[in-house]
């Protein structure tokens, strides 16, 4: 049985849609990622979840109890905003507390519960700091703390790593991961960064323009898109028009000049896509001329130019010699590591 349930949700403001038909199953101790660009969402939804708004339509369930007319303070919920919202005039452990004291918790179970979940995110010994006297790391995980003292049956997080400079917040993604598998609470992760959607969640929904793109696991998504804005929103990827030629045996698909077997099933025209890293050189394959060549530390990026338009390709920095920019090559990759969508879907 699915413990968190969203069934057919949807929400307008006036004329405005701002979620659409959005259907979720989400199983216990499940770490979903709502994943998409501004507007597009799921911040919205994440609301509904909360109770802070409610659907136009559909339904919300929580262990098969509905949601729908259940005050926010009522749902045993976890929250951790963008803004973190700590009180400022408390301290850490007064903070952590407040939702304790809101739900008549006694104070000797209170004290032990608020040491040991500043504990559990790092900040023992920090009981009695205010928070203009903490980094925004700190404040980060005392937000964290709040929000799982309180033992939510699902924890909402609203961007709460967004404001984390870059080496902090890589290094928050991998305590909140570790925390939340240690503590098998069900998370649902509200981001606009695909690299933080894929390395925290166990499923990822991708949203766009108020509706569900895809639902998979992270290797899902990335590497079998649903359709074209997913494929262009997670990561960089090389779209080339392709013809399935079908008087051949078996059939072949044409790109270019360059002819490979056709999947089964395929016809008429296909956009291929492939990720860059997955898009190597060869003796044989598509047609190309390097245009830029970029060294990355790990890694060299090429841009290249070819009959079917701009590819990037993605090299591993192994030591060896590289093609050097206006150097003619040709661009090959394995059948498995290609996807193909209608000629039409555009992102």
């Amino acid at each position: 049985m699915s413990f968190l349930v969203l069934d057919h949700v949807g929400k307008n403001f006036g004329p405005q849609t701002a979620v659409e038909d959005f259907s979720l199953s989400v199983g216990k101790g499940e770490f979903i990622s709502f994943l998409g660009p501004s507007g597009c969402g799921k911040t919205t939804t994440l609301q509904m979840i909360a109770g802070f708004l409610d659907p136009t339509r559909g339904a919300i369930r929580l262990e098969g109890r509905d949601l729908t007319t259940v005050h926010p303070s009522k749902r045993g919920l976890g929250i951790v905003f963008q803004s973190y919202a700590l009180f400022p005039h408390m301290t850490a452990a007064e903070n952590v507390a407040f939702g304790l004291e809101m739900r008549g918790v006694a104070r000797a179970e209170r004290e032990t519960r608020v040491r040991d979940a500043l504990a559990m995110v790092g900040l023992a010994g920090y009981e009695d700091r205010h928070p203009r006297r903490m980094s925004g790391g700190q404040q980060q995980r005392v937000a964290l703390a709040r929000a799982l003292v309180i033992r939510p049956n699902v924890l909402l997080l609203d961007e709460p790593l967004s404001n984390l400079d870059a080496k902090l917040r890589e290094d928050m993604q991998i305590e909140l991961r570790q925390i939340q598998r240690n503590l098998g609470t069900t998370t649902i992760l509200v981001t606009h960064d695909q690299i933080e959607a894929m390395s925290l969640s166990d499923r990822i929904v991708v949203m766009s323009k108020g509706r569900i793109e895809q639902i998979g696991t992270p290797q899902e998504t990335y590497e079998k898109p649903a359709s074209a804005f997913v494929s262009q929103f997670l990561g960089k990827t090389n779209d080339f028009a392709a013809t399935v030629d079908g008087t051949t045996s078996p059939p072949r698909l044409a790109i270019g000049a360059w002819h490979l077997p056709a999947p089964a099933g395929v016809s008429g025209t296909v956009t291929v896509s492939v990720r860059p890293e997955r898009t190597g050189f060869g003796d044989t394959g598509l047609a190309a001329r390097i245009t830029t060549r970029i060294f990355q530390g790990n890694h060299w990026l090429f841009q290249c130019e070819t009959a079917c338009g701009t590819a990037i390709v993605i090299r591993p920095n192994d030591g060896g010699a590289q093609p050097a920019e206006g150097e003619a090559v040709h661009l090959t990759w394995r059948p498995e590591d290609m996807s193909l969508r209608p000629a039409g879907d555009r992102p």
